[in-house]
């Protein structure tokens, strides 16, 4: 018999557990968590804050939660895990610990995105893989770049429209970088300032081009791959130029996809539209984008415009919501059952 009755048959507070919790991701999902209708806290992990209020680190949270952190994690107290590590150390946690069977795992790292028969997690992108996503045990929660560069190309990815290179450019805010400050994180540097970095190599191309490759028609000959470590130069590239912005949060995507004959753009519109027609948080937009719309929110915007054979697509979310534990608390809400929106429901400011 099944530990968890889904919301919709039986009302039960889906059991949380977060290890990684000081940081941002870990700070963000306590927000929305807190705010949960159906969602309850059993503990937030931070071995070296354990003991301290929650909102001693995360001070935006004063006056929000009692919550601690611990140093205990008590797995056969909860319902689902999230895992907010850096990249790398969610393969080497699940190696050296044993969680139980019965516990859902979300993980919010790269090291389960690239599908392989050594594990059974499921890639979480809501907006394609919604039936896998209810059925699954253990999900990989997508990156942020990714998340918004492939909301952007899905529908033409879809339509078979994908068959020479695609020139992608987008930039990020500084929290993408994490908590920890660096060289190029902290204020000193980023403040005035724009840079790029890992040009074309990107380890979000990864699952860019796996989940392009998984939608594209089954007819299509093209391969949609990367030139970095040794992939085919034969197929179709993602060229990927990354940029740090001088802001907080967000992410602003500009991507150029070139087609063989000039397109009806109001073809286009109906098919960004009818894709995304039953998306939760993904909308199309007839208007040009602008960050502020989408920063603190579980929103993801996109809006095209075609110039000859060329079409431009814009899209735009905020890189540690719908880019990370907004996403994550959305699969959430599918895999238990709840309502897709719940706790999600977060508005943009006016200004």
């Amino acid at each position: 018999m099944q530990r968890f009755i889904t919301l919709t048959a039986q009302r039960r507070m889906i059991k949380v557990g977060i290890l990684g919790a000081a940081g941002y991701t870990g700070g963000e999902l306590i927000r929305l968590l807190i705010n949960h209708p159906d969602a309850e806290i059993i503990f937030a992990n931070s071995e070296s804050n354990a003991g301290n209020k929650v909102h001693d680190v995360h001070e935006g949270l004063y006056g929000d939660t009692q919550l601690e952190f611990t140093g205990e994690m008590p797995f056969d107290d909860v319902d689902v895990v999230f895992f907010c590590f850096g990249h790398g150390k969610s393969e080497a946690f699940l190696k050296e610990h044993t969680i139980p069977g019965h516990v859902k795992i979300i993980d919010m790292a790269q090291d389960f995105r690239i599908a392989s028969p050594t594990h059974d997690f499921v890639y979480g992108l809501p907006e394609i893989h919604r039936e896998q996503i209810k059925k699954c045990q253990h999900l990989a929660n997508p990156g942020c770049f990714a998340t918004c560069i492939q909301l952007g190309l899905l529908p033409l990815a879809k339509a078979g429209l994908l068959y020479n290179d695609i020139t992608v450019s987008a930039i990020t805010g500084s929290t993408g970088a994490g908590q920890k400050p660096g060289a190029t994180t902290h204020f000193s540097w980023r403040t005035n300032n724009f840079s790029t970095y890992k040009l074309f190599t990107h380890q979000h191309l990864h699952e860019i081009c796996q989940t392009l490759n998984e939608l594209k028609p089954a007819h299509s000959p093209h391969v949609i791959d990367t030139l970095n470590e040794g992939f085919q130069a034969e197929g179709i590239t993602v060229d990927f130029i990354p940029y740090r912005g001088d802001f907080a949060r967000g992410i602003f995507c500009t991507e150029v996809v070139r087609l063989d004959e000039q397109p009806s753009e109001n073809e286009l519109v109906a098919r960004y539209k009818d894709f995304y027609n039953d998306a939760a948080f993904t909308h199309y937009s007839d208007k040009s984008l602008d960050l502020k719309q989408v920063v603190g929110t579980n929103k993801a915007l996109v809006h095209i415009d075609v110039f000859g054979r060329k079409i431009v697509i814009t899209s735009i979310i905020d890189n540690l919501l719908k880019g990370a534990v907004g996403q994550a608390v959305q699969n959430m809400n599918l895999m238990f059952g709840a309502t897709e929106q719940a706790g999600l429901r977060l508005k943009a400011s006016a200004f």
